[in-house]
């Protein structure tokens, strides 16, 4: 894997699945078997000062295998799609020439699919005064409001974004005011080059929901121990990007940092999020039949879950 050939397609091993899934774990696991560094597929772990809400890895997490994409943003900065596969698409090359293996880890669906089917984004039109105009109806009306505006024009895409998910929904909508053109379309037409990888894709999900919503909920109380609330204090006061605002770990504390909840309350509130969002993950993950499907609650183990998935790295890359 030292030499990349304009012929042959690159190897690259996905590992993807909802939060709280054991994703970490494995990729790490899959990286020392097969020689390989990760990439982060993250849309949250981009950013600095965001550690304890987004679970990312700890240093004794990565065993020493290098992670990409990680902390090298401020939470203040804006970060594409675009961006996010322009980056990850250079470091695949880096890595296969370096002899390794490149494995990109996370739950941030929409960073996988356009990387492995490898979109190219050409420059869309813009309108500040629009996006404003669409964050003020969203302020007096609601982001429901603004998502049923999206839903009437473009279904498709609206069934993918949440209604919190306000930056994306904004976009979409602003696409489409300014060219006639769906987000779905926009994305469709993306195509225009075959995916230059040789995939291996893995998801990581339980047989039984309660198990993975379960781990979730502790996830939430270890977080608290380890200063969750301390981070969403920090972001709280600072003017954070329409990207960052939409963590899940750190919104939820408004009420208690503003005085109109207690502690408790925004604590069950994370955790209840944080369980919708991974139901969002697995959905999203589901539409797409590469995935080869591994049960956490089967395996319990990050190695156990390497074992079973080797035979689907062997066929798909031979490796």
């Amino acid at each position: 894997m030292s030499e990349l050939n304009n012929t042959e397609k690159l190897p690259l091993l996905v590992v993807a699945g909802p939060t709280a899934s054991g994703k970490t774990g494995l990729g790490v696991e899959l990286a020392r078997r097969y020689n390989g560094e990760v990439i982060s597929a993250d849309s949250m772990q981009i950013y600095k000062s965001m550690d304890v809400g987004t679970a990312k890895a700890t240093p004794e997490e990565m065993q020493g295998i290098p992670h990409h994409l990680l902390n090298f943003l401020e939470p203040t900065e804006q970060f594409s799609v675009a961006d996010y596969v322009e980056k990850a698409s250079a470091l695949i090359k880096d890595i296969i020439l370096r002899g390794k293996l490149p494995i990109v880890v996370g739950g941030t669906g929409l960073y996988i699919s356009s990387l492995v089917d490898n979109l190219t984004f050409s420059p869309m039109a813009q309108s500040p005064q629009l996006r404003e105009e669409l964050k003020q109806k969203a302020a007096r009306e609601g982001n429901e409001a603004v998502w049923e505006e999206l839903r009437s024009i473009d279904p498709e895409a609206a069934e993918k974004l949440h209604a919190n998910n306000l930056g994306r929904v904004i976009r979409a909508i602003e696409v489409y005011r300014l060219t006639g053109v769906t987000m779905t379309e926009t994305v469709k037409n993306s195509h225009k080059e075959p995916s230059p990888y040789r995939l291996c894709m893995l998801a990581l999900t339980a047989e039984d929901r309660q198990f993975l919503y379960d781990r979730i909920d502790l996830r939430v109380d270890i977080m608290m121990q380890q200063g969750i609330l301390e981070e969403a204090q920090k972001l709280h006061d600072m003017p954070l990007s329409s990207t960052a605002r939409q963590a899940i770990g750190y919104k939820e504390f408004d009420g208690f940092l503003e005085g109109w909840a207690t502690l408790e309350e925004c604590v069950e509130k994370l955790k209840m999020e944080t369980r919708r969002y991974a139901k969002r993950q697995l959905t999203w993950f589901r539409r797409d039949e590469r995935y080869h499907w591994l049960e956490v609650d089967k395996h319990p183990s990050a190695a156990l879950l390497a074992d079973a998935a080797s035979q689907w790295i062997k066929e798909d890359l031979n490796l």
